[in-house]
Order: C-alpha cells, then sequence, then structure tokens
C-alpha cells in the first residue's frame, strides 16, 4: 500500500497503521494539524501528493474539518479519512467538508487495513488516469489547456486590463476552469487589479512541493470571487530574481494540463520569461495604445516575432486607448503596422474607476462600450462558451443559459 499520509500524535495509532499497511505510509512530523493544504504539502518535504489522507485530530476537529474541506475544494483527487470517536456527532460536518470515511480510535489493523483499501480505490477512479498508471500502463496523454498570452512592446497600453478581464470572462463562462498569471515578475499588479492579498506568489509556485506536484500546485493558488485562480507576481522586483525561463516553462506545462484556459499577463516587451511563455501558447494578444510610440513599438514586436517564428495559428491584434480626437485612425494605425487590427476598445473613464476598485469590468456586467469590447474579445477566444445573464437578467434568461451550459457539456 502507497501513497497514505497520516497525520497523528499518537504512536499507537501509527504503529497500527503500520501493521495494517506494511510500512506502506508517511506519517507527518508531530505537531500542530496543518492549518490548510498548502501547509500540509510544504510538510511532505518533497514527496509526492498522496491519495489518501488520515487525519487524527485529537481534540483538534474544527482544524481537521477546515483542513479536509481544502482538500475537497482544491484537491479532489485525494480521499480524507476522519479518526474520530464523536459517532454521529461528527458525521453530518465530515460530509460536508468532504471527508470519505470515519475511522474509531481504537481500530484494529485489519479494520484500518479494509478502510485505507476502499479509500484507494475510490481516491484512484476520481482521477482520470490514475487506474492505467497504477497498472504499469505508459503514455498517459493528459488533457493540454489553451495557453493564452497577452503582450505588448510597452508598458502603460492596458495590457492587465485586458488579461484581468479575459481571464474573469473565461472563468465566469466556464468557473474553476481558468488560472491567470502574472509574468510581470518585477513589477506586476494583477493581484492588485483583482483585489487579491494573496498568501503565495510566483516564486512559491516554482520552488518548493508546488514545482512537482500539480495537485500540490493548485493548493498554493489564490482564488477570486468569479471562479478565476490566479498566480500573482512576486511581491518585490528583488524576490523575481529566483524565477526562470525555465521555472516559467515548467509552470505553465503544469498549469496546462490542469486547466482549460491559463491566461498570462506577460511584462512589456521580450523578457526572458515572456519568450518562454511564448513557445508555449496557442493564443495571442497583442495590446497596443493608439499613440505614434504605441504602434511604432508594435511594428517592431511584430517583425522580431516573424523573425523568431512565434506566431500562432491564433493571432488578435487589440488596439486599446482610441480616441478620434488624438490625430490618429485605426486605418493609419494597420498602415503602420501592415496588418489589420481585430478589435478597437475605447478610451473610457471607467477603466480607471475599474482598476481603482479592483473590479474588472466584466465581472460588474456593464453595458458601456469598453465592456462590451472585452467581452466580444472572450468570445473570439471562446465562442462555444456561452457569457453568464447579466445582473437583472430574467429567471427565463437563466433557465435558458443553464440549459445552453448544459448543452454544451
Amino acid at each position: 500500500m502507497s501513497r497514505v499520509v497520516l497525520v497523528t500524535a499518537s504512536a499507537d495509532l501509527t504503529e497500527r497503521v503500520r501493521y495494517a499497511t506494511g510500512g506502506g505510509f508517511l506519517a507527518l512530523p508531530h505537531g500542530p494539524m496543518p492549518s490548510d493544504p498548502a501547509a500540509f504539502f510544504q510538510l511532505l518535504g518533497g514527496a509526492p501528493a498522496p491519495e489518501v489522507v488520515l487525519l487524527d485530530p485529537g481534540q483538534a476537529h474544527d482544524q481537521a474539518l477546515a483542513l479536509a474541506a481544502g482538500f475537497d475544494r482544491q484537491c479532489p483527487g485525494i480521499t480524507v479519512i476522519l479518526v474520530s470517536d464523536l459517532g454521529a456527532d461528527i458525521v453530518l460536518p465530515a460530509m460536508r467538508a468532504g471527508i470519505r470515511d470515519i475511522l474509531p480510535p481504537t481500530s484494529d489493523p485489519s479494520e484500518i487495513r479494509v478502510v485505507l483499501d476502499r479509500a484507494l480505490m475510490t481516491a484512484q477512479a476520481r482521477v482520470p488516469g490514475a487506474a492505467a498508471a497504477a497498472s504499469g500502463a505508459e503514455h498517459v496523454l493528459l488533457p493540454t489547456g489553451r495557453v493564452v498570452s497577452v503582450a505588448s512592446p510597452k508598458g502603460g497600453v492596458g495590457k492587465t486590463t485586458v488579461s484581468t478581464n479575459v481571464a474573469v470572462g473565461l472563468a465566469q463562462a466556464a468557473p474553476r476552469s481558468t488560472v491567470l498569471v502574472d509574468l510581470d515578475v518585477q513589477f506586476g499588479d494583477v493581484a492588485s487589479a483583482l483585489n487579491l492579498n494573496p498568501e503565495y506568489t510566483l516564486p512559491d509556485m516554482v520552488h518548493g512541493p508546488a514545482s512537482r506536484d500539480t495537485m500540490a500546485l493548485k493548493t498554493f493558488l489564490s482564488l477570486h470571487e468569479t471562479g478565476l485562480y490566479v498566480v500573482s507576481g512576486p511581491e518585490t522586483p528583488a524576490a523575481a530574481d529566483a524565477v526562470t525561463g525555465e521555472d516559467v516553462t515548467r509552470l505553465l506545462q503544469m498549469l496546462a494540463t490542469e486547466f482549460r484556459f491559463v491566461v498570462l499577463d506577460t511584462a512589456p516587451g521580450m523578457s526572458e520569461h515572456t519568450l518562454a511563455a511564448l513557445d508555449l501558447t496557442t493564443d495571442l494578444l497583442l495590446v497596443t495604445s493608439m499613440d505614434v510610440p504605441g504602434v511604432r513599438g508594435l511594428r517592431k514586436e511584430l517583425d522580431t516575432l516573424t523573425e523568431l517564428g512565434m506566431f500562432t495559428d491564433s493571432r488578435h491584434i487589440i488596439l486599446n486607448f482610441t480616441d478620434p480626437s488624438g490625430g490618429l485612425t485605426v486605418a493609419d494605425v494597420e498602415a503602420t503596422i501592415g496588418t489589420s487590427i481585430d478589435l478597437a476598445l475605447p478610451r473610457s473613464p471607467l477603466v480607471v474607476q475599474s482598476v481603482n476598485q479592483g473590479i474588472p469590468l466584466l465581472q460588474s456586467q456593464g453595458k458601456d462600450p469598453m465592456t462590451r469590447g472585452l467581452r466580444q474579445l472572450v468570445e473570439r477566444l471562446a465562442p462555444n462558451l456561452s457569457s453568464p445573464p447579466a445582473e437583472g437578467a430574467t429567471r427565463r434568461d437563466r433557465a435558458r443559459h443553464r440549459r445552453e451550459r448544459s448543452g454544451a457539456r
């Protein structure tokens, strides 16, 4: 028996589990119950994510239930067993926390063995490909999500506004299927744009347990209220030095096996991290502003990407801050860059308000031209996903939306 982790302060229970498993388990170091899945994975010290976690909380049942609920949300492939003598009083709270079985503290090794066998079968059934991997099957194909990179030749063109709204729009249409990564590793402000206060940031994702196991990685992600997962940028420019292009490549490959959409807010220009992202990009969004420096910068970036052979089949050029009083027209921009503009977004005072509040325009479900343009961009990327009904929609609208979503699945 393998991939079982025991959390207990009881030497007697540890010995009984040892007999039940033939020694095929890992006991966490004695100490307080981990507060959340990320803290749990840090205690594993690089060991693979388990299939079964056996929690013996002693008197700390609330902490155990909170940890189990975290596993249920973030690591559905892990089956949690609770060791408890509270009987019927604990059954309902345990079910709500996602706990699959309750084991009396006095259980003998044979009883423990039966419960663990059942839990292992449940864990393997819940993870696609687990049974094949356990039987020695090779070349199991993992699902690969789309990597959407939002790039620009210079800063101040609204790139983060575009990336956060695209990510929110995709997450609203397909909840829990989208992750946004802040790859402006020195001065990224995705967390601020989403009003998040992340516990973990990009360096935590590319080092330690999260860098080796997708199940551990998901516990380090921040969850936005729209159902969007977020990898926030480092807290300081100095911390960014610990993140290499190879780290970015490995992280994005892991995320693409777990999420339908991986949206990247890259740094301006062609940094090491941006080039690593472009190597894996399936959908490229190039953003520029409607001014001479921005347009000339975009032309240089287009030429460079062409020389490097880094264009994808899905490319969208977005002209932001369009304003007819600025002296340039869309036709002028297209003539300069040598290709057509796919989407023109108007200058809007609502963008400043949105950024200051940390509420993306697509989250607020407005009907202004800027919000409509961003919604069109999401629809271009995922035409088969229907957007959620706006606030104030009728019951019939919401029922039709549910039917469309269920039909799409």
